[in-house]
């Protein structure tokens, strides 16, 4: 009921504003023409009356019908539709049209009528001033009631106690929109003080009332003269090696930093207050995003069937994301965590509603599952990204790291050859490159797994290999539809180093550690990791998946590395925060398997290039395949009986493995040659 008796009042009074702003007008457009006369005649009213009667006679006859011609055009002109409390060029054009329209009409009425009545034409001033006066008498009341608001506006910011004084960092035409945005909102108390630009010809110049005090490199000074809080930097087309200097400046200020984004990523064109966001970290790695083209990809992937393991994790839910916007003939996504999977899904439903996509729940270890979704898919590609990559988890759990990773990649690509798969590609690391974690040395024996699968495939000796399995099931095998001379599965793998955001990046945990007001814990100064965003390392995984005739291991180009306390220390600033004077910073040590710095390659491995400069392919290092797998089969078995000491045995199957801190001693490798020669006489089953 209430609401009810509301609407009414609102109409009424939107009615009894239209009724009077017509009223105005019908004073105005007849005060405007006399009052232009009596310009005309030097301000005179008795000359005007009595010399120049014939003027007032022609005036007086045709003001009645210009009246409501007026009124006409205006509404024709929407003058009494428009919403004057947010005015803006529009409004202000459509006055203006709306008197040069009456104006002309009015030259044309007022002409005859002088004729008609035997008089002689108006003096030219006459229309000029008209013209002029009526403009300004109709355009200064619609845009009053907005000044009037704005004044108000201004004076609350200046006068409000928790008012924030802004520096604009470029003057372009996105910084003029954020200017004007903001001196025409009524509910910000974000007050401009001052606006920044690299052009020498600006600076000193004034836009909206606002001076330009200076260049990037006047930053400092200016923030300190002006009392600067808050530093907004408008400039979307800017470098990102530009960005990242700027970046640099502004982050030694202690102002809040809020950046509006590439122009690629303002999708509807409008730049606004509301566009700006807070700084990502990635913007300081001082380099342009990657760029993949992406047609390759696109007539690679398409009408084709792809299976993703670990489809809910960072890497693999991306690859989900770019792999749906390819026109895929089916998309299985396959993980053991149901809840990833889950949100995956919803996203994916929702932004390709015709996607043909099936999502999975179940794990790679698991012989019997993962035989019977090859079977029934009958996947064309395969990205293995299913995997546990969290590196002191694994040094407690060392097993786990094998029968997941190792285990798990040697059964995804024995069920995948079997099955008609035709490109296997699997998600690597650096940390498998001389690897001093077992998380590390897992991954390189996946990418030795793959490589001699590749190998013997290309041979004609698949046959040499055999199911990995512990439960007694052995028909298993007899489910595979191709034989050996039908096998033509391709295997490659892609190592990169850490992903900016992904699960278990150190970024999240430190933006955690901000929030909780410190410390933030970096395990030494001098650690250095390579980083690229998951939507990058992504494409490149894509990419490389075009690229591959089997057997390679591509490398991506991660760009410079950098140290995590110089990460910790950046994102402590870009919260408006000093390190170690607001936020401590806290040394707490390598963890275990932990290294000070990780390599892409090892001094065996050498490089040749791609179409893509940013993707490599190394040499990879020579290896017994048959060796491996028997040693795969034991390993297998060593697991599962869960032993503490099984990095001792990995050690002899990776060379380039050297456990932090336990180089294997002489009495572990004694008793694990002892195990090893025990079990010689098992069958695999």
């Amino acid at each position: 009921m209430k609401e009810n008796r509301t609407k009414p009042f609102s109409v009424i009074r939107g009615n009894l504003s239209k009724i009077l702003l017509v009223i105005y007008d019908v004073l105005a457009v007849n005060f405007a023409y006399f009052l232009a006369l009596w310009l005309r005649f030097d301000c005179e009213i008795n000359t005007l009356l009595k010399d120049a009667y014939i003027y007032i006679e022609a005036w007086a006859k045709f003001i009645p019908i210009y009246t409501v011609v007026s009124i006409i055009v205006f509404k024709l002109f929407k003058l009494y539709r428009s919403v004057w409390t947010f005015a803006s060029y529009r409004e202000f054009f459509n006055v203006a049209y709306a008197t040069l329209t009456t104006c002309a009409l009015h030259t044309i009425g007022v002409t005859v009528i002088s004729r008609l009545i035997g008089g002689s034409r108006m003096p030219f001033s006459y229309y000029l001033f008209g013209a002029m006066i009526q403009f300004v008498l109709i355009i200064a009341v619609r845009f009053s009631y907005r000044f009037i608001l704005l004044e108000r506006s201004r004076r609350a910011v200046a006068n409000a106690k928790e008012s924030k004084r802004v520096m604009l960092v470029g003057a372009g035409a996105a910084g003029r929109m954020i200017l004007h945005d903001m001196n025409m909102a009524t509910d910000s108390t974000d007050k401009v003080v001052c606006l920044i630009d690299d052009n020498p010809h600006k600076i000193g110049k004034y836009i909206d009332g606002f001076c330009i005090v200076g260049d990037r490199h006047d930053i400092p000074e200016m923030v300190q003269k002006h009392n600067v809080d808050k530093i907004y930097i408008t400039i979307p087309s800017i470098s990102s090696a530009a960005k990242k200097e700027i970046l640099e400046i502004c982050k030694e200020t202690d102002c809040e930093l809020k950046i509006l984004p590439d122009v690629f990523k303002l999708e509807d064109g409008n730049i606004s207050k509301s566009k700006l966001v807070d700084v990502a970290i990635e913007d300081l790695l001082g380099r342009d995003p990657i760029t993949v083209d992406m047609s390759d990809i696109f007539s690679f992937l398409q009408d084709k069937t792809i299976l993703v393991t670990g489809g809910g994790g960072s890497i693999g839910s991306e690859l989900c994301r770019q792999i749906a916007g390819r026109n895929p003939k089916k998309l299985i996504i396959f993980d053991i965590y149901e809840n990833n999977a889950y949100d995956i899904e919803q996203e994916l439903r929702e932004t390709y509603p015709q996607l043909d996509l099936d999502v999975l729940i179940g794990s790679v270890r698991d012989s019997r599952k993962i035989y019977d979704v090859f079977a029934k898919y009958k996947p064309q590609v395969v990205y293995h990204a299913a995997a546990h990559k969290h590196v002191p988890l694994m040094e407690h759990s060392p097993c786990e790291a094998i029968k997941n990773n190792v285990l798990g990649t040697y059964k995804t690509a024995y069920a995948a050859s079997l099955n008609g798969c035709e490109r296997f590609v699997l998600i690597s690391t650096d940390k498998a490159v001389n690897p001093t974690n077992i998380m590390g040395a897992s991954k390189r024996l996946c990418e030795m797994v793959v490589q001699s699968f590749d190998a013997l495939i290309k041979e004609g000796k698949f046959n040499k290999m055999r199911p990995l399995y512990e439960h007694d099931d052995s028909e298993v095998a007899d489910r595979f539809t191709l034989s050996d001379n039908e096998i033509k599965t391709e295997f490659v793998a892609v190592r990169f180093g850490n992903v900016l955001g992904s699960n278990g990046s150190v970024i999240p945990l430190f933006k955690k550690q901000i929030a909780k007001g410190g410390p933030v814990k970096v395990t030494h100064p001098d650690i250095i990791r390579y980083f690229m965003t998951i939507p990058e390392a992504v494409s490149l995984v894509l990419q490389a998946g075009t690229y591959a005739d089997g057997g390679e291991i591509f490398v991506l180009d991660m760009g410079v590395p950098v140290k995590i306390d110089s990460l910790a220390r950046n994102l402590i600033r870009l919260s408006g925060l000093k390190p170690d004077v607001d936020i401590k910073i806290e040394y707490t040590g390598l963890r275990p398997g932990e290294k000070l710095y990780e390599e892409r390659l090892m001094d065996t491995e050498g490089l040749r290039t791609t179409q893509n400069k940013l993707i490599s392919i190394c040499k990879p290092t020579d290896f017994d395949a048959y060796e491996l797998f028997n040693n795969i089969e034991k390993l297998m078995h060593i697991c599962y009986e869960n032993p503490q000491d099984v990095k001792s045995f990995v050690e002899q199957m990776v060379p380039t493995y050297h456990p932090a801190g336990e180089h294997g001693t002489e009495e572990k490798t004694k008793a694990y040659k002892e195990q090893i020669a025990a079990m010689s006489g098992s069958n695999g089953n």
